[in-house]
């Protein structure tokens, strides 16, 4: 499946990009707010109903790092299960085959629908390095123990040894998924500006940088501790970019790497949301 993309919209100023609220209602907002509560209790009660019942066996497959890979092929069907089950199923459109492992997947932070959606828009082996306030959730903490990069930003010791494991992981030719901005901006679907750290890894490494796209989990599924952010069943549509090469780029080619990411990943987002705030702008 595809939707219209054109190359000439993947290079703007990230200002196109509105703010997501400012494309609400603020009726709507208070009107549909039961409906939205609704929605999260609903996929809150698939997501961890489903995972009670595989906590089992991931624990089993994650005490082993034999077993990670197997225990990659169960999160992506479990994540196919939860497309069908919570009511928001994937939309891929993959613009070039992937390269060949390993590379660094960048993709922009809107929802943590983002992490459930990945399984299934990369089909290769990967892991993701994420925050470190993971380890303290329950259940979900066991996918952040052993397989996956728990990164404290709040210790540049501990940051550094995020990253020493990432770059052994891509060693030992495991991809790995970063979001770049480091957190879910409130200003979804307007992205904040990158960190670095996906990009030093991947001038350092010399790996391919993979950019993707989600354009809609920020407005399907919000901060499910804010009873008025947004929540509603959709088709979540996603954009996996030709691969960015890195070979030969050195560390002083990292801004100019960072702001080419930025801008593929923010063009569909101006191709999908920048008119709508002009046509906003416009109404006031």
């Amino acid at each position: 499946m595809a939707f219209p993309l054109a190359p000439s919209d993947l290079h703007t100023d990230r200002s196109l990009v509105p703010v997501g609220d400012s494309l609400r209602v603020p009726l709507f907002k208070w009107l549909f707010a039961p409906l939205r509560l609704v929605f999260k209790l609903y996929f809150g009660l698939v997501f961890f109903a489903s995972l009670l019942v595989l906590y089992i066996p991931f624990r089993m497959l994650l005490s082993d790092p034999e077993r990670f890979h197997k225990a990659f092929r169960l999160k992506q069907a479990w994540g196919k299960f939860l497309q069908v089950f919570s009511l928001v199923p994937q939309w891929a459109l993959h613009r070039a085959p992937l390269p060949k492992p390993p590379f660094v997947v960048c993709c922009n932070h809107g929802s943590y629908l983002d992490i459930v959606h990945m399984y299934n828009a990369i089909p290769s082996y990967f892991l993701f390095m994420g925050k470190y306030e993971l380890l303290r959730w329950p259940l979900l903490n066991m996918f952040f123990r052993d397989m996956n990069i728990a990164v404290n930003r709040g210790s540049r010791t501990e940051a550094a040894k995020a990253f020493l494991r990432a770059a052994k992981a891509i060693d030992e030719g495991a991809s790995i998924t970063i979001f770049p901005e480091g957190t879910i901006p409130a200003s979804a679907p307007r992205m904040k500006p990158f960190k670095d750290g996906a990009f030093k890894l991947a001038i350092e490494k010399q790996v391919p940088i993979v950019p993707v796209t989600f354009l809609d989990h920020w407005r399907l599924f919000g901060d499910p501790e804010d009873l008025l952010s947004r929540g509603r069943p959709g088709i979540a549509r996603c954009v996996v970019h030709p691969h960015v090469p890195t070979k030969g780029l050195t560390e002083a080619d990292l801004p100019a790497l960072r702001q080419q990411v930025f801008e593929i990943i923010q063009g569909p987002l101006v191709k999908a949301f920048g008119g709508r705030r002009q046509r906003v702008a416009h109404e006031r």
